[in-house]
C-alpha cells in the first residue's frame, strides 16, 4: 500500500481530532436523549461510528494541489512529515503534563466541577433530568430543599448546569477509569486541540509553521489551565477549529451547484456538522456560528456545491444543539436569558438578511469588491485602528456594570486583596485585548495586528480566498469576544473565554505574519553576491519571531503551571462514600455544604440528598423519623461539626471523612496570576442507624 504524500498526510491526521468528537455527539447524545447512555449502548454505536468515521471522512480530503512558488503553505512532503511529526510530539507532550497536573475539582465552586458532577451522572445513570427521590427522604416536607450550585430544581426533579456535549465525552473517562479517568479526559482532549490548529496553521499558513503556532498554543497558561480541569471549552474548541479545517479541505476543489456528490461535498457536510454540534457543547456557540451562515450565501453566490452540503451539516449540528439546550437544560438558558433572548433575536436576523442579500444578489453573484481601489487598503487601515481602539480602551472607556451583587462583592474581594480601589462595579472588560497580551506577549498582539490588515487587504482584492471562512469566523469572534467578554473578570478564570477562538486567532495571524515577513526578507536579499551575513536575515528574523511569541507566553504560563488544584479530593470523595451506608438517606444541615457538596453526595456516592434549609433539632428529628420510617438509615452531613452538633446533639457520633487542604487558582484582576490560594474541603458526618 502506497504511503499517501507528506502534505495529504499531515492533512488527515490533523482533522481525526473534529471526525471523531463530531461522530461520537452525532449518536451519544440521541442516547442520552433517549435516556439510554449506557456504556453498552455508547459501545455498540459510538465505537462503530467513530472508527467508521475516521476510516472513512479522512480518505476524501484531497490530493494537495500543485506547488505555487512562493505562496503560503507549498512546502514538500519532507517539510510536511517533520511538521507532523513535530506537531504529533507537542500535542503528546501537552497531555502527558496536563495529565501529570491534573486538577481534582469535584467540589462544586466554580464551573469544572459542575461538568465532573453532570458528567458522574449520566456516566452512572444514562438519563436525564435527576430524580430528587423524596420518597426515600422525607417526602414533601416543606423543610427540605433539593437544589445546590449547578443544580436546579424543578418540580419533582434536578436539571444540571450546562450542556451535554462536553460530559458526553468525559463519561468515556469516568467508564473506563471512574473518577480519575473522568478528570484525565480533558488533557487528552486539550492535546487534540493543540492538533487541530497545527493542522489549521498547516493549511493557511504552511506545513514548515505549524509546529510553531501549535508549540504557542500548547505552552500558553489558559490552553494548559482550561485542559487540567473537566471544562467545555477543549471540546469546543476542537470542533469550531476542526470546521475551519474540513471546511478548507472541502472547498479545495471546485464543484458547481448542479456537480454531483463528491468527495468536496462530503467534506463540506462534515465540516458544517462540527461546527454545528459546537453548539451540543456550549451554547454561546450561536454567536461564533454566524459568520457560518453569511459564508454560505457567498458560497451560494459563487455557485459553489459545497454550500448546501455545508448548510445542511450545520443544521443538523445546531439542531441538535437547540434540542440539549431547551430540552435537556432548559433552567440553564433560563437563567442566561437576558443575554440569549437578544442572541436568539440576532441570529435570526443574521439568517434572514442572508437569504435576502443572496436573493437579491443571485443574477450577479458576489459583489466585486476589488474593483474599488482604495477600498482593500481602507479595510486594512481600519483593522489597525480597531485594534487601537482596544489598547486605549482602558484609558478612555473604563465598563462598569455586571448586574450581580455577588459578582460585585467578589470583584470588591479580589480587589481589596490587590491594593486596588474597591469598585465592585468594574467588569475590567476594557482590558480584554491587554488580556491576551499576557498570556501569549505584546509581541504576539502585534504580528497578529500587522497579520490581519495585510491578509484582509489581500482578501479584499481576491488574493487569498481559502481565509475568507476563517478570517470571517475569527475576526468576528475576537472583536465580539474582546467588547465584550461576558465573564467574572478574575484569571486565570476569565481566561476560558479567550481559548476556543480568540487566543487562536492571534496566534495564527501571528505566525502567518512571521512568515510572511520571513518570506519577504528572503526575496529582497536573494542577490547572489551579497554577503553571506545578510542572507542569513531571514533566517534571524524567523528566530526572532519565534522568540518574540514563545519567550512571554511560557514565562506567563509559569506563573500557575507548577502545582495541582484540589489534590486529595478524589480518595476524600471515596472515604465519604464509603462512610455512607448503602440503604441511607442523607440530610444536609448548612449551607455551605449544601452548595458544594450535594450534587457529589447524590451523584457520585448515589445516595438520595437533601438540604434542610433552617435546620432546627425539632426538624432535623422529625425528618430523621421519617427517613426511618422508610426503613432507611439517616445520614446528616455539614462542613463543620459545630453545625452538626448544633442539630445531632453534643454526644453525636461525628466523623469526619472528607478533609482535603490543597493548592487552589488565585484570583487576579490587573495581572497575570501567579502562585496559588489554598481550599479546605471538609464534610462531618452523623449516621443515624434505623432501629
Amino acid at each position: 500500500m502506497r504511503m499517501p504524500p507528506g502534505r495529504l498526510l499531515l492533512a488527515r491526521v490533523t482533522a481525526l481530532p473534529a471526525i471523531a468528537v463530531s461522530a461520537w455527539l452525532l449518536v451519544t447524545f440521541p442516547l442520552l436523549a433517549l435516556g439510554a447512555f449506557t456504556p453498552v449502548a455508547a459501545g455498540i454505536v459510538g465505537v462503530p461510528a467513530v472508527v467508521a468515521a475516521c476510516a472513512l471522512v479522512p480518505r476524501l480530503i484531497p490530493e494537495p494541489g500543485p506547488r505555487r512558488p512562493g505562496a503560503a503553505g507549498t512546502d514538500d512532503d519532507v517539510w510536511s512529515v517533520v511538521a507532523l511529526v513535530l506537531v504529533l510530539a507537542i500535542a503528546v507532550a501537552f497531555a502527558v503534563v496536563q495529565i501529570a497536573y491534573h486538577a481534582e475539582a469535584l467540589v462544586i465552586r466554580r464551573d469544572p466541577a459542575s461538568y465532573a458532577m453532570y458528567t458522574a451522572w449520566i456516566a452512572e445513570n444514562g438519563y436525564l433530568p435527576i430524580p430528587q427521590q423524596r420518597d426515600l427522604i422525607a417526602g414533601d416536607d416543606a423543610a427540605l430543599s433539593y437544589q445546590s450550585l449547578a443544580q436546579y430544581q424543578r418540580g419533582d426533579v434536578i436539571w444540571p448546569q450546562f450542556m451535554a456535549g462536553a460530559p458526553l465525552l468525559t463519561s468515556i473517562g469516568y467508564w473506563l477509569g471512574g473518577l480519575t479517568g473522568m478528570l484525565v479526559t480533558t488533557p487528552v482532549l486539550g492535546a487534540l486541540g493543540v492538533l487541530t490548529f497545527g493542522g489549521l496553521a498547516a493549511r493557511l499558513v504552511g506545513p514548515r509553521w505549524a509546529p510553531l503556532a501549535a508549540l504557542v498554543l500548547a505552552v500558553c497558561l489558559p490552553q494548559q489551565w482550561v485542559s487540567r480541569f473537566t471544562y467545555s471549552e477543549p471540546v469546543t474548541q476542537i470542533l469550531l477549529l476542526g470546521g475551519l479545517v474540513l471546511a478548507y479541505d472541502a472547498l479545495a476543489r471546485r464543484t458547481a451547484l448542479t456537480d454531483r456528490w463528491s468527495g468536496a461535498h462530503a467534506l463540506a457536510a462534515a465540516a458544517g456538522l462540527s461546527f454545528g454540534l459546537g453548539l451540543v457543547v456550549r451554547i454561546d456557540v450561536l454567536r461564533d456560528l454566524l459568520p457560518v451562515i453569511g459564508f454560505v450565501g457567498l458560497l451560494l453566490l459563487a455557485r459553489r456545491g459545497q454550500a448546501l452540503p455545508l448548510l445542511y451539516g450545520l443544521a443538523v449540528g445546531v439542531g441538535l444543539g437547540l434540542y440539549a439546550g431547551f430540552e435537556l437544560s432548559r433552567p440553564y438558558l433560563e437563567y442566561l436569558e437576558d443575554s440569549l433572548d437578544p442572541l436568539l433575536l440576532i441570529s435570526g436576523a443574521v439568517v434572514a438578511v442572508t437569504v435576502v442579500a443572496t436573493a437579491a444578489l443571485w443574477r450577479s453573484g458576489v459583489p466585486r469588491v476589488e474593483r474599488v481601489r482604495w477600498l482593500p487598503t481602507a479595510v486594512a487601515v481600519l483593522a489597525l485602528l480597531v485594534m487601537v481602539g482596544f489598547a486605549i480602551r482602558p484609558l478612555l472607556w473604563p465598563d462598569y456594570g455586571h448586574g450581580s451583587d455577588f459578582t460585585d462583592h467578589w470583584v470588591a474581594y479580589v480587589q481589596e486583596r490587590e491594593g486596588l480601589p474597591v469598585e465592585g462595579s468594574r467588569t475590567y472588560y476594557d482590558m480584554s485585548l491587554y488580556w491576551v497580551g499576557w498570556y501569549v506577549g505584546l509581541g504576539t498582539v502585534l504580528f497578529a495586528s500587522l497579520g490581519v490588515a495585510l491578509l484582509l487587504r489581500r482578501v479584499v482584492r481576491r488574493r487569498d480566498p481559502q481565509w475568507v471562512l476563517p478570517l470571517m469566523v475569527l475576526l468576528w469572534t475576537v472583536a465580539t469576544t474582546l467588547l465584550r467578554p461576558a465573564i467574572t473578570p478574575d484569571h486565570p478564570w476569565a481566561s476560558r473565554r479567550l481559548i476556543v477562538l480568540v487566543i487562536p486567532a492571534f496566534v495564527l495571524l501571528a505566525v502567518w505574519f512571521a512568515a510572511w515577513l520571513t518570506r519577504y526578507c528572503a526575496a529582497i536579499d536573494d542577490v547572489r553576491d551579497r554577503p553571506a551575513r545578510v542572507h542569513a536575515i531571514p533566517v534571524v528574523v524567523a528566530v526572532l519571531s519565534v522568540g518574540v511569541m514563545v519567550v512571554p507566553t511560557a514565562v506567563t504560563a509559569n506563573g500557575i503551571m507548577g502545582y495541582r488544584q484540589d489534590v486529595g479530593t478524589v480518595e476524600a470523595t471515596h472515604r465519604l462514600c464509603d462512610a455512607i451506608p448503602p440503604d441511607s438517606s442523607v440530610v444536609v444541615v448548612d449551607s455551605d455544604t449544601a452548595g458544594g457538596y450535594m450534587p457529589l453526595l447524590r451523584n457520585v456516592c448515589g445516595v438520595p440528598t437533601a438540604e434542610l434549609t433552617d435546620p432546627t433539632p425539632a426538624d432535623t428529628q422529625r425528618v430523621v423519623a421519617q427517613i426511618h420510617s422508610r426503613g432507611r438509615d439517616a445520614v446528616l452531613a455539614a462542613s463543620r461539626a459545630e453545625a452538626l452538633q448544633a442539630v445531632a446533639g453534643e454526644g453525636a457520633p461525628l466523623e469526619r471523612p472528607f478533609d482535603v487542604t490543597a493548592a487552589m487558582d488565585p484570583s487576579t484582576l490587573m495581572k497575570p496570576p501567579t502562585g496559588h490560594w489554598t481550599f479546605r474541603g471538609s464534610v462531618w458526618v452523623v449516621v443515624i442507624p434505623v432501629e
